[in-house]
């Protein structure tokens, strides 16, 4: 369980760094495939990027913790928007470090059921640069980072602030983008 404490000097890290401050993959690069396994609407979901991205882009958005009041508000968002995005042809899946169950009841609370979220096991989270780390150590939590993938498996988009705010809007302008062109 993730103290108070910890979360925070997390979220007190979004004060007083910058988000280029914070180590992520570049834009242009080969997105790292991976499966991972989650929750839509309260039931076990398995996601596979290669499979989602042939079709379309995949919006990959990384939080710290299920039922903290910055996360929930960000799948919230996300949920609100999730016809914005089906119409723009982009899938949408959360990623955390958090267990299954409390997955479940967060796909159903906070994502209202819309779309997936996903553990990001040790090996993904290392994979895409999104350990938040906090005086040189892992926290064990990831980083709030957004990820817009192309259908090719290009990153064509990097947010990564731990503020929530902006990542929705974003990631669904460069989604729309990613149509016209």
């Amino acid at each position: 369980m993730i103290s108070k404490k910890l979360l925070a000097a997390a979220a007190g890290l979004a004060l007083v760094l910058p988000a280029s401050a914070f180590a992520t993959l570049s834009t242009g690069a080969k997105a790292p495939e991976f499966t991972a396994t989650g929750a839509l609407a309260g039931k076990a979901f398995s996601f596979d990027l290669h499979k989602a991205l042939k079709k379309g882009p995949v919006v990959v958005y990384f939080f710290p913790k299920a039922e903290t009041p910055g996360c929930n508000a960000e799948a919230a968002a996300f949920a609100q928007a999730i016809a914005d995005f089906k119409k723009a042809g982009a899938q949408v899946i959360g990623l955390s470090a958090d267990n299954l169950d409390a997955l479940k009841a967060f796909s159903v609370k906070h994502c209202s059921g819309r779309f997936p979220v996903a553990t990001a096991t040790p090996a993904i989270i290392k994979a895409y640069d999104v350990a938040l780390v906090n005086q040189g150590k892992d926290t064990g939590i990831t980083n709030r980072t957004s990820y817009v993938i192309a259908r090719d498996g290009t990153i064509k988009l990097v947010h990564s602030d731990l503020n929530y705010v902006d990542h929705v809007k974003l990631t669904l302008a460069e989604v729309r983008g990613l149509k016209k062109g």
